[in-house]
């Protein structure tokens, strides 16, 4: 599979695990999808909260119709933390499992103070991305990887189903209506984002895949995390596989940190984006779309963090700690 990578051009330099990383997530993410008769919504989207079906504010006039019906080389590649689901995924999942005692309250803690982190500071600290991920690894080791999606189920019908952004959806299923196949794209574990996208009618997801052995998770990744320059190595693996044409495929997301995947497919899309993403968006002439009210958009820079008291505070004190010492 690695030599498939030479196949089509690369726009930014990628480490070798996050090469690792996203051809892990490409071939996980095939096993598991869904066929193409069966990647429709399943929920209905009107019986979600008020709340979270704000109007569109489109940031451009006239567009040409998009997504082309029929086009089978064309496919789209959507984001999922505030971009699909308001909040972090990874973080709802370890609610979930907290409150199923896989671990105490000060670790809850730890869990949301290290994804709020991504999401305020906007640095990619190696040290703190590496006890991030070796503080989620240590939570499933010794598991079964069945035992994990049976509970993924319960944890999506918990804290994740009245999260979705009924807007966003509705782009998702403008593509499966033309033919084309719907991808999830996301940092959280490859089993956690295929439990939502077949919730959500999606052909399947490309997430961080975490090592197992005999259906037992060993506390050890593919590579890395499926973030930034993974996340386009995933979706560059993909399309070499599927058959895909990158110009005519559409990518989805909040987050300057997925501008290399954007960057990587011929229609790009910033969904309820961050400054930094919009600045960029705004720069290159890319389509830009927010589902957020006012009220909202201040709050969906930190994950969901019921139950852990001065998270957003603590967590403004240690970025603006950070920006001192640099």
């Amino acid at each position: 599979m690695a030599a498939l990578g030479w196949l089509t051009p690369r726009r930014r330099p990628a480490t070798a695990r996050s090469v690792l990383a996203g051809e892990a997530a490409a071939e996980a993410a095939r096993k598991s999808a869904l066929p193409a008769d069966e990647s429709a919504p399943t929920e209905d989207t009107a019986a979600l909260p008020d709340d979270t079906a704000a109007p569109a504010v489109a940031e451009e006039t006239a567009e040409p119709a998009f997504p082309v019906a029929g086009d089978d080389r064309a496919a789209a590649f959507f984001d999922l933390d505030n971009t699909v689901m308001q909040g972090a995924a990874l973080f709802h999942f370890g609610r979930g499992l907290y409150k199923r005692k896989f671990f105490q309250r000060r670790e809850l803690t730890r869990f949301a103070w290290q994804q709020a982190w991504f999401r305020l500071a906007g640095v990619e600290d190696p040290e703190h991305m590496q006890d991030a991920r070796d503080s989620a690894l240590s939570i499933v080791k010794g598991h079964r990887v069945s035992e994990l999606m049976s509970i993924g189920e319960e944890i999506y019908d918990e804290y994740m189903a009245d999260r979705i952004w009924p807007g966003t959806r509705a782009l998702a299923q403008a593509h499966l209506d033309a033919g084309q196949k719907v991808w999830l794209v996301t940092a959280a574990p490859v089993e956690t984002a295929t439990i939502i996208a077949r919730r959500l009618g999606l052909t399947g997801a490309l997430g961080t895949v975490a090592e197992s052995v005999d259906g037992v998770y060993t506390g050890r990744l593919v590579g890395e995390p499926l973030h930034g320059p993974a996340k386009a190595e995933a979706v560059r693996a993909l399309a070499v596989a599927e058959g895909l044409d990158l110009e005519r495929c559409a990518a989805y997301s909040d987050s300057h940190n997925d501008i290399p995947m954007l960057s990587l497919v011929g229609h790009p899309y910033a969904i309820n984006p961050d400054a930094k993403l919009r600045k960029h968006a705004r720069a290159l002439d890319w389509r830009l779309r927010d589902y957020r009210t006012g009220r909202k958009a201040a709050k969906v820079g930190i994950p969901a963090a019921a139950g852990v008291g001065a998270l957003a505070g603590g967590t403004a004190a240690a970025v603006a700690l950070h920006r001192r010492r640099r």
